[in-house]
């Protein structure tokens, strides 16, 4: 078996994906970016309530990315085989499953947001200011859930330049709407923290315009109708819950866990919530490249197994760990040359900035990690088929070793904020040695057609 693929059109069509969904990923999270940035240049605690707040979307976008998908691993084994109608009946599935969990969260937070975000910090003044943003945050949650299915549906016939363009489009919306709602400007009245809501709401309603539109009009792949959407077929729904659900279920697992994370990290100050979101975010645009490979790589290494060409897709999962080490250095030296910079735009006192310097620091390390594992367990493990897998690792690492360490070294030892931040992420170094293992023994390939 060659280690390094020679397949053109095997590059070709990994690369064009992928470029497309990070360049995609980069303008979501720049819009997450210029958020934290006009909010925290308003006032530090408005900032940290919108990280709290955020804490709820990031479980909604887990939920909502594990429905996309699972749909995309069964879908794109049937587009290898050039077989829309099944498509159409797993997209269907995927909303009753999606939207359905997103409803659930829309309705807790909607009904009970001091309880919400009294599960992430006991700091009155943050939970006073997050909630102002959250009341007008949970209109957007099914927009934004309905959005990305459909994203998703279309990416798993390899259309997804659309994603990009309603990207770039909300990024524009949301920042103008930012500068004139936040501050002030353009005859607005100043609303502060309740702008920002405002903008990011109405950016998301822009997005599912133009992605409906799209989709229902324009679109010669899938052609699917709104009618579809509702077509429920209880033999594709039975697939999806069989080998998409555990995504989702991942997908959501992990938004708790990191719901859980800022939870700790938010009873260690106010400082430390800002400090940590100011790291992340930082991380999350510098990580697209290795989140569009995963995207990719579940795409073709899924219509791969459809095409029934196994033992390419050895040989591609082979090439495809080289190149997610080689991004991962080229990440982290990035996230290290682009950390001063970017702290300093956001006008924090100096003890949040030197803070927020050592999380980065230690995300620099972290990142290799990430790049390698995260790509290589959701995009050729479960794109591949074997969908349980990543599930069983996310509990395993999660809740029996990165939270109770983490809680131990907050409550029970008292060490800084920046241990209990290296203990959150050091699953990201652990898993890469369980990733090595489960790649390289092929066992994940699984056909999922009938």
């Amino acid at each position: 078996m060659a280690i390094i693929s020679r397949d053109k059109k095997f590059y070709k069509s990994l690369f064009s994906l992928a470029g497309v969904i990070a360049v995609q990923n980069l303008v979501v999270f720049s819009v997450n970016l210029a958020d934290n940035i006009m909010i925290g240049r308003w006032s530090e605690l408005s900032l940290s309530a919108v990280a709290i707040c955020n804490q709820i979307q990031f479980l909604l976008q887990m939920i909502v990315t594990g429905a996309a998908g699972g749909l995309v691993v069964i879908a794109s084994q049937y587009w290898g085989k050039k077989d829309i109608q099944p498509i159409k009946k797993l997209t269907s599935a995927a909303f009753l499953i999606g939207i359905g969990m997103t409803l659930a969260l829309m309705l807790f937070a909607m009904f009970w947001p001091r309880e919400a975000l009294g599960l992430l910090t006991n700091d009155a003044e943050v939970i006073a200011e997050g909630m102002k943003y959250l009341r007008i945050m949970v209109w957007s949650y099914v927009v934004f859930g309905i959005t990305n299915i459909l994203i998703g549906a279309l990416r798993a016939v390899e259309t997804v330049n659309i994603g990009f363009y309603v990207s770039i489009g909300a990024l524009v919306v949301n920042v103008t709407l930012n500068y004139a709602l936040i501050y002030g400007h353009l005859g607005f009245d100043a609303m502060g923290i309740e702008g920002a809501a405002i903008a990011t709401l109405i950016s998301r309603v822009f997005e599912l315009a133009v992605v409906g539109v799209y989709t229902f009009c324009i679109d010669k792949k899938l052609r699917l109708r709104i009618l579809d959407i509702f077509s429920v077929s209880a033999g594709y729904l039975r697939d999806f819950v069989r080998s998409g659900l555990p995504i989702v279920l991942s997908n959501t697992s992990w938004g708790i866990a990191m719901s859980v994370q800022t939870a700790i990290l938010g009873r260690l100050g106010q400082m430390v919530i800002s400090s940590n979101s100011i790291a992340t975010t930082i991380f999350q645009v510098i990580i697209v490249v290795s989140s569009g490979l995963a995207s990719a790589v579940g795409v073709v290494i899924g219509k791969t197994v459809g095409e029934g060409r196994q033992e390419d897709a050895k040989t591609y999962a082979k090439t495809l760990q080289i190149l997610f080490l080689c991004v991962g250095i080229l990440s982290s030296l990035a996230l290290f040359a682009a950390r001063k910079p970017i702290i300093g735009i956001y006008g924090v006192s100096g003890d949040t900035a030197a803070m927020s310097n050592t999380f980065i620091l230690i995300l620099c390390v972290t990142i290799i990690g990430s790049c390698y594992q995260m790509p290589a367990l959701t995009g050729i493990v479960s794109g591949g088929g074997e969908t349980k897998f990543v599930l069983f690792n996310d509990i395993i690492f999660q809740w029996m070793i990165v939270i109770p360490a983490s809680a131990l070294s907050a409550f029970i030892f008292g060490f800084p904020p920046a241990v209990t931040f290296a203990c959150l992420k050091s699953d990201q170094i652990l898993k890469c040695f369980v990733a090595v293992v489960k790649v390289n023994r092929f066992r994940w390939i699984r056909v999922l057609t009938k």
